[in-house]
Order: structure tokens, then C-alpha cells, then sequence
């Protein structure tokens, strides 16, 4: 049987003007700013006025550890949100936005796949209503600010050596990681060395995602720390005086995108911080206007639960105040099947074994997410190529974990392919057995939060850090930043930080390179491994194969 292309499945949708997307969830038309006919953002006058109402369900949707057989989380996570719309509930989805650099480079779109997406896919993937190039902008506007500071004069006593302010670009460039600055003679300043992050990873991106409003935008913003003094003392977004005209830049990016699924239900597409590098979940105030504006919002957390998942429950949960009543845990079985030793190519043959020797890494998961005080459903995101025998063993592995994974068909059926997993999320949401907590408490010192990640989510022996590190996180703690989360930016293909080591390792040690104070988002990165913050392309990159074709439609992008 011949599928259909997710571009093919996406261009033949039959949409819905965004306004009576809007009426599903009692948006009045004039509080729609429409970009175009079949997208629009939430006005802020329409937020504050629904935040008295009673909160939904959340639901969470994670994975494990992503691999090149896919996993389908995306695709997931609007295939429940349709299957919940279609046994009767209200529901939406809150996803991330999408980045260009990956989207040229190889990871490809992020709207979901098969019958299961959010649409309108080409213009999700692109440039969509500009929120990451408004990011980019308000990032590049303080860059300039402070290098225009020192120009004129130094006034706040700046370091040159000790500028912590990168630049962004949001698109895989490595030649860009670090670079010379300010070179050319007087005119154009005082030479430095600097380099550029990819725009997902910037703190104006994790600071967008994680505020409550224009306000809290903008302190939050005032509040980042660009650079340190000879005495060590730190200078602040403030200090240059930069977070107004930030904010202003800004004031759209901040309003919730409003877009569809395939089957005309309502998503917010919001934000889109990386799991590896970031905290990997879509914004603060898209989630939690959904929860005032469905009984059931369907969300998902980036790459697999060791990243993603963990952020969302330490870092997005304690900040924003909110909690999930359920995780589905996203698995296919051929990702078991690549755990399990088989080569790419040969994942089309039945084996049974390998998908059982391939669910250990599936197994710590599980164990994971139910630390955190959550019941958790798997999904068994079917494939074609799938036999019965091979989805049992998937099904009968994770019985013996205490947990049921269900069958979900959405990428070739839709709603009528999820009903199942939507019918169990439902179960156990009403079930009432939720009873989340972070793992870890906001007064425990930095490095015991780091490694209590690393040993208890990654299983690791050890954490290496060295006595630079060490005493950079002590003089935070002392300077009143203890009591912040931290946000671990590791390979997303691992537990452990070696991206070739599949499966549930065990007896490695996570090595901690660098880290970070975001003081403006509210959590300390902590850089292991060979993790970079400004990704590069791959030797074939995705950009070769995406073109317009004769009839001006957009081709290779998915």
C-alpha cells in the first residue's frame, strides 16, 4: 500500500478560518490577531480575563531516548489531543515551535506526521508569525548595547574579558561558535573574543517560555546577568539599560500562536527552547491559558524523558505552579529494535528478541517518570512494518513494570487510530493517583541538584566537575542564586553524556564542562559532555533537498 507524504497529507487538509478555531474555545474574534486566514495570536486582554477560571488536565507527553528508527512524540502528542476530542472531551495541544536550524540540518519539521499533524505545516517550519526572529532580534539588541556600553566610555566598568553576553543566529552555523570580535581599528571598538549560541538556546528564548506576562517579561529580561567586573561583580541586562526596548521587540512574540490540527481541534504552538541545550518545553503562558481554556491540554517535553521530561517536571512545573495528572511515554518498536543491536536497514524484519533486549532503555524511563509522583501510560506508536508479535512483547515488558502500553494508530488513522490511548489517559487522569513532586527541593546546593540527576535520572556513578566549577557554583549559591533549579544541556541520545551508548547504561560518569547562570529564566545550565550550544550541519544537510517546485509549492520540507 502507497502512504501519502506528511506534506501530501498536510496540503490536502481542509482547514478552518482560525476564528471559528477561536470560537471552540470561547476566543472572541476581536481578541484574534490573525496572520493570515488560518493562524492567529491570543490577545493578552483575553488571557488576564479567563485566569479566574478553574484549570484543566495536563498531560505530558515525553519519549525515550530518540534514535534514528523514530519515535513520533510530536506526532503523538496531536494524535491524543484529536483521539480526546473525539471520545468527547475538550482538549487541545500546547507544542513547541519550530527552529530553522534543525529543520535545514536533519532533524526536519516538527508539526507531527501522517494524520497527525498541526497545521499549516510549511509556514510552522518556517518563518510563522516571527516569534524566533522577534528572540533573535531582542538577543542581537542587547549584544549591540553592550559593546555600544563599553565603546562609549565603559561607564558600568565592564571586563571585556568577562562579557558572558553571546550572540545568536537561529540556524546550525559551528564556524560561528567562537569568534573574534570588534576587529577593523578605534572606530569599531575594543577587540574580544565572543561566539554565537543558536537562537533556542538563547536566555531571551528560556525567559519568553517561562514568564507570566509583559511585566514579568521584562524583569526577568533586567534581571540577566551580561558580564562581570574586574571585582567579580556582576552587570546586569539593567544596567545597560536594554530590557524596555527588549520588551518592546517582543510584546507579539509573547502572545500565544493559535493553529490547528488536521481534524479542525485547537493547538497552541508557543515557544521553542531545545531539550538538549535548553529546557525544551513551549511556553509558560500557552500551557497555562490552555488549562483555563480546555478540560484536557495534551503537551509535549523534548527528546526523551532524561531531558526533557525531567525539565519539564523540575523547571517549567516549579516555576509555573502547574502539574500533570499523566505522562504518556512515547515508544516504537523499532526504536526497541535499534536498542537491541539491529542496524537501520534491517528493522523491516520481525525480531522479537532484539525488540525485548531494545526495551531496557523504555524500562528506566518508565522507573523515571513515576519517580516524580505520575502515573504513566506507553504508547506504542505503531508502524506498518510492525507485527503482532513483536508489539506483545513490547506490551508484555511493560506489564511486568506496572504500566499498560497501548497501541496507538494516529499517524495512519488519526482520532480513530488514538481513541484507545485517549480512552487510558482518560482512566488515568479520573483515576486520580497523581501526586507530583520535583525531585529534588529548591534549598539543596547546586551540585547536589546536578548530581542528583545524574544518578538518579541518568544513573551515573560519579559527577566530574572541577574545582573551577565547583567554586564558580558556590559563589552563585553565596550571591543568593542556591535556590534555582538547574537545567543539564547533555546529548539527548544517552543517559549517560556519550551519544553511542544506548539502551539503560549504567557505571559511566557525567563529566560537567561549563556552566551557566541564567539568572534572568531562573536556573543554572549545566554544559556535560561534548554538548554543543551552537549545533552544526550534518554532511548532507536537509537544506539540499528542499525546493520550490513548478508549481511554487515548497518540496523536501517535513
Amino acid at each position: 500500500m502507497a502512504y501519502k507524504s506528511d506534506i501530501e497529507i498536510a496540503r490536502e487538509a481542509t482547514k478552518k478560518p482560525i476564528q471559528q478555531i477561536g470560537d471552540k474555545l470561547g476566543i472572541p474574534t476581536e481578541h484574534l490577531l490573525p496572520y493570515g486566514h488560518d493562524k492567529a495570536k491570543v490577545g493578552q486582554d483575553f488571557i488576564n480575563s479567563v485566569q479566574d477560571r478553574e484549570d484543566g488536565k495536563l498531560i505530558l507527553v515525553t519519549a525515550i531516548n530518540p534514535t534514528p528508527a523514530g519515535e513520533g512524540k510530536t506526532t503523538t502528542t496531536v494524535g491524543l489531543g484529536d483521539g480526546l476530542n473525539r471520545i468527547g472531551k475538550n482538549a487541545m495541544v500546547c507544542i513547541r515551535e519550530a527552529s530553522l536550524g534543525p529543520n535545514f540540518g536533519m532533524k526536519g519539521g516538527a508539526a507531527g506526521g501522517g494524520y497527525a499533524q498541526v497545521v499549516p505545516m510549511e509556514e510552522m517550519n518556517l518563518h510563522f508569525t516571527g516569534d524566533f526572529h522577534a528572540i533573535t532580534s531582542a538577543h542581537s539588541l542587547l549584544s549591540a548595547m553592550i559593546d555600544n556600553h563599553i565603546y562609549w566610555g565603559n561607564e558600568q566598568e565592564i571586563d571585556i574579558r568577562r562579557v558572558q553576553w553571546r550572540r545568536v543566529v537561529d540556524m546550525n552555523d559551528r564556524a560561528l561558535r567562537q569568534v573574534n570580535l570588534s576587529l577593523g581599528g578605534v572606530s569599531n571598538g575594543f577587540p574580544r573574543e565572543g561566539g554565537f549560541d543558536i537562537t533556542v538556546a538563547s536566555e531571551v528564548m528560556a525567559i519568553l517560555c517561562l514568564a507570566n506576562d509583559l511585566k514579568d517579561l521584562e524583569k526577568r529580561l533586567g534581571d540577566m546577568i551580561v558580564a562581570y567586573r574586574r571585582d567579580r561583580s556582576p552587570v546586569f541586562c539593567r544596567d545597560i539599560k536594554a530590557e524596555g526596548a527588549m520588551t518592546v521587540l517582543l510584546k507579539d512574540a509573547m502572545q500565544p500562536n493559535l493553529v490547528q490540527t488536521l481534524e479542525n481541534n485547537p493547538a497552541f504552538v508557543h515557544g521553542g527552547p531545545f531539550a538538549n541545550i535548553a529546557h525544551g518545553c513551549n511556553s509558560v503562558i500557552a500551557t497555562k491559558t490552555a488549562l483555563k481554556l480546555s478540560d484536557y491540554v495534551v503537551t509535549e517535553a523534548g527528546f526523551g524523558a532524561d531531558l526533557g521530561a525531567e525539565k519539564f517536571m523540575n523547571i517549567k512545573c516549579r516555576k509555573a505552579g502547574i502539574a500533570p495528572s499523566a505522562v504518556v511515554l512515547v515508544a516504537t518498536v523499532r526504536a526497541m529494535k535499534m536498542n537491541g543491536g539491529v542496524a537501520k536497514a534491517d528493522l523491516g524484519a520481525e525480531n522479537v528478541d532484539a525488540v525485548k533486549n531494545g526495551c531496557a532503555n523504555l524500562g528506566r524511563h518508565i522507573e523515571n517518570v513515576k519517580s516524580f509522583g505520575v502515573p504513566v501510560v506507553v504508547a506504542i506508536n505503531h508502524f506498518v512494518t510492525d507485527t503482532d508479535a513483536e508489539v506483545q512483547a513490547v506490551k508484555d515488558y511493560v506489564a511486568e513494570h506496572g504500566c499498560e502500553a497501548v497501541l496507538s494508530r494516529h499517524w495512519e488513522l488519526g482520532s480513530e487510530g488514538s481513541a484507545p490511548l485517549a480512552e487510558k489517559v482518560v482512566e488515568l487522569v479520573e483515576g486520580g493517583s497523581a501526586n507530583f513532586a520535583p525531585i529534588y527541593p529548591d534549598e539543596m546546593p547546586l551540585f547536589e541538584k546536578i548530581e542528583t540527576i545524574a544518578k538518579r535520572i541518568y544513573r551515573a556513578d560519579e559527577v566530574l566537575a572541577d574545582k573551577k566549577i565547583r567554586d564558580q557554583l558556590k559563589l552563585w549559591e553565596e550571591q543568593g542564586y542556591g535556590n534555582l533549579p538547574v537545567c543539564m544541556a547533555k546529548t539527548q541520545y544517552s543517559f549517560s553524556t556519550d551519544p553511542n551508548l544506548r539502551g539503560a547504561p549504567t557505571g559511566h560518569s557525567v563529566p560537567v564542562r561549563e556552566v551557566r547562570l541564567s539568572a534572568g529564566a531562573g536556573f543554572v545550565v549545566v554544559v556535560c559532555g561534548e554538548i554543543m550550544t551552537m549545533p552544526g550541519l550534518p554532511r548532507k544537510p536537509a537544506a539540499e533537498s528542499i525546493c520550490l517546485n513548478d508549481a511554487g509549492e515548497i518540496e523536501g520540507l517535513f
